[in-house]
């Protein structure tokens, strides 16, 4: 079988993206890889060594979801359309909601879908985005991508609803949970009195902010970047930061793991978050697991976290602290997400759910 397979390298696709290609390949499955967003960076394409039979290409079209982007669309779908051509695929796996309406005739097309501009407006400002031209754009350029895939895919019931709320019910449509492979993370370090976070400063929706706004019980690291990718290296003002709360670089993989497998605690502070791979990643490196009270995340890790009441820091900062002045209870909750993201959020279980997807479309395909 052959899959090619659209991601973008700005956010957590990529880190998806990585972890659905290798374990195909493993599976025996061949791969075509085509990225939009920019150009990665050698440090993000380094897993790739491995995969020598993965075929690579590289783009720095924009994506469906920043302004201004109909051009790029076009011309990107256009490129696709080219190498779909040149390389025959036997079903498309497909990260951006446009690109499921590429193609008409017997290739199968999965959207996968991860997040949504309008979702995001309305779960961060409680109300439904102004109209304009390019929201209209960007409205009938998702459904349509939507309307004409052979599957759509989201990774929590949560998300799937929001689609069907705001696109209407696709043909055929169910949730795959995202997955990380365990051996990635280290669950077997001695827990310092810490709290992390990983969130872009500018992104409401990560609302990694929240922890500036109360004097937090334990030191804090939040992990991301302080610039947004459309604003050309500007930063953004920032709070008062408190002499406990340490602002961190974007960090590779393995940075990632070592500051994870050292902090005692994960604040999982998202306004809005279809499913999360940070709080994954941090649960297989036995942290406890501090989650925003909002539905996909009581979806996701309801009985393995504890929950504060959403965009509260007050509420945040008591929910902290009683896991920071209680070892056993920070060490019951630490066990609970490792076992439950072991369990649940695996990539070997995500490529499985994958592989049966895919061998159905092909089926139906071929019966037709």
């Amino acid at each position: 079988m052959h899959i090619l397979v659209t991601a973008d390298t700005l956010g957590g696709v990529w880190t998806y993206a990585r972890e659905l290609v290798t374990g195909l390949v493993h599976r025996g499955v061949q791969v075509t890889l085509v990225s939009f967003g920019d150009i990665p960076s050698g440090a993000q394409v380094r897993w790739l060594d491995a995969l020598p039979k993965v075929d690579f290409r590289p783009t720095a079209f924009k994506l469906e979801w920043m302004q201004d982007s109909e051009a790029d669309m076009e011309a990107s779908s256009e490129y696709l359309r080219q190498v779909i051509d040149e390389v025959q695929p036997d079903l498309l796996h497909l990260n951006q909601f446009y690109y499921g309406a590429l193609l008409s005739g017997d290739v199968p097309r999965v959207v996968v879908a991860h997040s949504d501009v309008v979702s995001w407006w309305s779960a961060v400002h409680q109300h439904a985005p102004a109209e304009s031209a390019w929201l209209r754009w960007y409205r009938e350029s998702v459904g349509r991508g939507l309307a004409c895939a052979t599957a759509v895919i989201a990774p929590s019931r949560w998300m799937l609803e929001q689609v069907e709320c705001y696109y209407g019910k696709p043909q055929h449509s169910s949730v795959i949970y995202n997955g990380r492979t365990p051996a990635l993370f280290n669950p077997h370090v001695s827990k310092e009195d810490t709290i992390i976070t990983v969130g872009r400063l500018w992104d409401s929706g990560k609302n990694a902010g929240l922890l500036l706004r109360d004097e937090m019980p334990a030191p804090v690291s939040i992990v991301g970047a302080d610039r947004h990718p459309e604003l050309h290296g500007r930063a953004f003002a920032m709070a008062e930061i408190r002499s406990n709360i340490h602002l961190e670089p974007q960090q590779d993989e393995k940075q990632m793991a070592q500051l994870f497998s050292r902090a005692g605690i994960y604040a999982a502070t998202s306004r809005y978050e279809p499913f999360g791979l940070a709080p994954v990643e941090a649960a297989l490196s036995r942290c406890a697991i501090v989650a925003s009270d909002i539905a996909p995340f009581r979806e996701l890790w309801g009985g393995a976290a504890v929950f504060f009441r959403n965009d509260d820091a007050a509420d945040l900062r008591r929910t902290l602290d009683s896991l920071v002045q209680d070892s056993g209870l920070r060490q019951h909750y630490a066990n609970r997400a490792y076992n439950h993201a072991r369990a649940r959020f695996s990539a070997a279980r995500m490529i499985d759910k994958y592989l049966e997807l895919y061998h159905a479309l092909s089926r139906a395909v071929a019966t037709a």
